[in-house]
């Protein structure tokens, strides 16, 4: 398939982006909004060459468009390429450590990539260095093996899940292509409205759909962007090989949900900034962990690489795990369960999950600031933040 990204007069917006990409070609009666196709197969004689489409694993017309929009938003010269699930795209990515290589991966990332990688890695594909990738000499003395073997595969975060480490992505990027290594950055948290992980070095970018881009917790997906088309090449291969494939009603809502991407992350992400500082002076909080707080190690590098802070933020609440257990169980507004980036608010415990690294304080809750009104949102933070520290006795929203 060659690629045609959607027309327009001009450089435009992010924010516009969003609402005008992957939009069917404009004519008299022509839909404002691209069809869902549903059919596994597609007429065809003589020899199939690229850019057919010839059967449902290989391609599909709902797909297009939304690889459009992200390949557009992430500013990359290739199409997107979308996948069944973000771990599918998780996969396809780590399929480029070449059998025997080296891989350098936050200690804190996606829970699902650690967990492959760690795998992967017992399994004697490649070797795994974790490193906390905050520190830049840390990283870079992974990077070149340090008498050993250099790297083969850079893996960034960030900020990072759960711990929202901030990288010094520029740097590390140069580091990574001065040794031969490739850089696979998961956006997710960002979003390609936050962060630009294409203009900072990376080569590849990677996303679960499932969270910010489609936006209403209804949609399991993945996607990779990229602007090297051999890179491309191998990871479509890879993707209609294995099977990982997106359905096309799927794609559809992903894209729909995305026509609302600027307006929801400019609301969420104000929301977590406020509620930051309200957290930070609580007295039912220890620490609160997110980029936009001037005391946060890593506000600075936050400030010089992202347009904004995101909509993550995490605490760890004073009493402990029992505490923050507490906590959970007395939200009304805030909905207790994993993800995130949908338009509601969650909030969960990570240490919860049997995989989450031992790193990570058994008394820290994960929110994923959603679109409802800030005021509610922290009437029912401070009720159960009270209510815990209290020992259970209610206290009224202030």
């Amino acid at each position: 398939m060659t690629y045609q990204p959607s027309a327009h007069p001009d450089q435009l917006s992010p924010d516009t982006v969003v609402v005008a990409a992957g939009r069917p070609a404009r004519g008299h009666d022509a839909p404002v909004n691209p069809p869902i196709v549903l059919s596994s197969t597609y007429v065809g004689t003589g020899q199939v060459v690229d850019g057919d489409r010839a059967y449902g694993r290989y391609s599909n017309p709902t797909w297009d468009p939304l690889e459009d929009a992200i390949a557009q938003l992430e500013g990359a010269t290739e199409p997107a390429l979308v996948f069944g699930s973000g771990l599918a795209a998780v996969s396809a990515a780590l399929s480029l450590i070449p059998v025997g290589g080296v891989l350098v991966m936050p200690s804190h990332s996606y829970q699902g990539a650690l967990v492959m990688a760690q795998e992967q890695s017992a399994k004697g594909l490649f070797t795994l260095r974790t490193v906390d990738v905050a520190n830049n000499d840390e990283v870079i003395a992974a990077l070149t093996g340090a008498g050993e073997k250099a790297a083969d595969m850079l893996w960034l975060e960030s900020p990072t899940n759960p711990m929202l480490e901030v990288a010094d992505m520029a740097v590390l990027c140069r580091s990574a292509h001065a040794v031969g290594a490739l850089v696979v950055t998961d956006n997710t948290f960002s979003t390609p409205l936050v962060q630009q992980p294409l203009a900072l070095g990376s080569d590849v970018v990677l996303h679960s759909v499932t969270k910010y881009l489609a936006g209403h917790s209804d949609v399991i997906l993945g996607a990779l962007a990229t602007s090297n088309a051999d890179l491309r090449h191998t990871l479509l291969h890879h993707r209609s090989i294995h099977g990982a494939i997106a359905g096309p009603f799927e794609a559809w809502l992903a894209l729909r949900g995305m026509r609302t991407l600027a307006l929801r992350v400019e609301r969420s992400q104000a929301s977590a900034l406020d509620l930051a500082h309200r957290l930070d002076m609580h007295d039912g909080v220890s620490r609160v962990l997110f980029p936009g707080l001037p005391s946060d190690p890593g506000h600075v590098r936050a400030k010089a690489q992202m347009s904004g802070f995101g909509s993550i933020l995490c605490i760890e609440v004073a009493g402990g795990q029992e505490a923050a257990d507490a906590v959970v169980s007395a939200l009304k507004v805030w909905t207790p369960a994993t993800s995130l980036g949908g338009v509601e608010s969650l909030i969960e415990r990570r240490r919860r999950h049997a995989n989450e690294p031992a790193t990570v304080p058994a008394s820290l809750l994960r929110l994923s600031v959603g679109i409802e009104n800030v005021e509610d949102l922290w009437a029912d933070l401070n009720q159960a933040l009270s209510q815990a520290a209290r020992g259970g006795l209610a206290a009224p929203a202030q």
